[in-house]
Parts: structure tokens; C-alpha cells; sequence
């Protein structure tokens, strides 16, 4: 999968069904699916079968943006793996920073979460990224690899790692391509290290404030294979174009 490019929408808690409704349509329009490229959207849970329905026909993959481990139970408002597959999600985002800082998830409660979408047949897109401060600090790449040290825990197995640096995303701020690269070096050679051969087939994605007007350059940058997008991936004809510039 290495040489797998993509690009996935992260709309978080954002858009209503009216907007849902108009992005699909606007989308679809002028969407192509290509080979060796593949656009993805995470919309919030109430949507997912919306977006399914209208764009996996397309060949748009759908994901979620959260998901429990626990197969079914007690959970109040929680959403299980199988849920998710059931209503068409081919992947999940595990571990955004969102979740990291808000809802107190670590390695150790992300594991499982991994484990789980395997089981059921859904692809891990774990996201990693350091602080302005651990930044500041010269801790980047100790924290990437105490973040990475979960994929010893979980093996082999399908998986999209998404760099992400916390101080990029939604400040309107972008890691240059050198502070890109040697992050995505770095997690390259820890995939390898950690997991063997296998480790150099995972698609490493950026994201944090990726627009279409840096994108194609974060794109030119090794070991760069896609983005996470944000904000700029809320707007039909923004993220068809950041599609666009991944199939070139």
C-alpha cells in the first residue's frame, strides 16, 4: 500500500444534512475515482449512512471519526465497530488530537480501539502529532515514537498513520517541508523498525491546515503519500481540488 496516495476529509462536528446533502452533490459532479489514489470522508456519525449512500457508489471511501472497542453493551452514546462497518464505513480515525486533548484518550485506551476495527474488517487511520510545546522543547520525534510504540503492541496488520502537528491544525500555521520530512522520515524508518517489511507499506499522511494552495508541495515532500484535511476539506470544490492534485 505504500504507493497509495490519498486523501481524507475530517469534517468533525461540522455541516447539517441541508450541507451534507449539497457537498455530496457538488462532489460527485466533478469527481473521478483513479487508480492508486483514494479520496476518503469522515462525516459526524448522524450522516454517515447519507454520505455512504450517495458517494460510495463513487468510489469515495466513508469513514467515521471515533468508534468504541466493545463489540455491543451499556455504552450510552457510544458507537461500536460493527455499527460502523454495518452502515457502510470502510475505515475509522483512531487517536485524533481532538480526542487526545478533550476526551483523554492514550495509547493505552487505543490499542483495543485498534484491535477492533481490524476485527471487523475496518481500517485503522491512527493519527500522531506533538504539541507547539513539545515542539519548542526539541521532543518531536520522542513523542512520534512513544506514539508509534502502539503499533508493537497491535502487529501487523492494515493500517494509515496521519501526521498531524497540534499546533498546525486549524491555526492557519503549516509545518514547512523540511519539519514535514523529517517527521515523516522519522516515522517511516519507526513503521520499519517496529514492524519489519511490512512497516514500509503504510501510507503516512499529513495534515494540519493543508489547503490546495500548499498541498502540492507537501505532497512533493518523501514519505508524504496523502492528507488529512480539515477545514478546507468542508468546501465540495476545495476538496475535489486537493483530490485532484493527489491524482496528478
Amino acid at each position: 500500500m505504500k504507493n497509495l496516495k490519498a486523501v481524507v476529509a475530517n469534517w468533525k462536528m461540522n455541516h447539517l444534512r441541508a450541507d451534507v446533502e449539497a457537498f455530496c452533490a457538488r462532489f460527485s459532479a466533478g469527481y473521478k475515482q483513479k487508480e492508486g489514489v483514494a479520496a476518503g470522508i469522515a462525516p459526524p456519525f448522524p450522516y454517515l449512512e447519507l454520505v455512504g449512500n450517495k458517494l460510495i457508489p463513487a468510489g469515495v471511501l466513508l469513514f467515521a471519526q471515533n468508534g468504541l472497542d466493545k463489540p455491543k453493551g451499556a455504552y450510552t452514546g457510544e458507537v461500536s465497530m460493527a455499527q460502523l462497518k454495518d452502515v457502510g464505513c470502510y475505515g475509522v480515525i483512531l487517536g485524533h488530537s481532538e480526542r487526545r486533548q478533550y476526551y483523554g484518550e492514550t495509547e493505552a485506551t487505543l490499542a483495543p480501539k485498534i484491535v477492533a476495527a481490524r476485527e471487523n474488517n475496518l481500517l485503522p487511520l491512527l493519527c500522531i502529532g506533538e504539541s507547539l510545546a513539545q515542539r519548542e522543547s526539541n521532543e518531536t520525534l520522542e513523542v512520534i515514537s512513544r506514539q508509534l510504540a502502539i503499533l508493537s503492541q497491535v502487529g501487523q496488520g492494515d493500517i494509515w498513520i496521519a501526521y498531524e502537528p497540534v499546533w498546525a491544525i486549524g491555526t492557519g500555521r503549516v509545518a514547512t517541508p523540511a519539519q514535514v520530512e523529517e517527521v515523516h522520515v522519522f516515522i517511516r524508518s519507526e513503521t520499519i523498525r517496529l514492524l519489519g517489511k511490512a512497516g514500509d507499506e503504510i501510507p503516512i499522511l499529513y495534515g494540519g491546515s493543508v489547503t490546495p494552495d500548499n498541498f502540492p508541495e507537501l505532497l512533493k515532500t518523501k514519505d508524504v503519500g496523502g492528507g488529512l484535511v480539515g477545514g478546507a476539506s468542508l468546501d465540495p470544490e476545495k476538496f475535489r481540488q486537493l483530490v485532484l492534485q493527489t491524482q496528478e
